[in-house]
């Protein structure tokens, strides 16, 4: 990957990363921490593995249900796989 998000020959990079940062914006406020740590947290689950791949349409989910995502991968309670 040369740091696009491709989907369907088309650059997605930017919807992407705005998705990221509301998904951040969350969990920060969610767990009352600064951005930066919410960042360093998400970019170690499996959520954020799985939304890196575009091919499974996982980025066009609301960032809040990528945020419930999140935190029933933290509570065990789902079967996401990073693959």
């Amino acid at each position: 990957m040369n740091g696009k998000y491709i989907f369907k020959g088309d650059d997605i990079t930017t919807d992407v990363l705005f998705k990221i940062e509301h998904i951040l914006n969350i969990i920060a406020e969610k767990e009352n921490i600064i951005f930066d740590k919410a960042y360093e947290n998400f970019i170690l689950s499996n959520t954020y593995g799985i939304l890196k791949r575009t091919n499974n349409l996982y980025w066009a989910e609301s960032a809040e249900f990528l945020a419930d995502e999140y935190y029933r991968e933290k509570e065990g309670k789902n079967e996401l796989k990073r693959n």
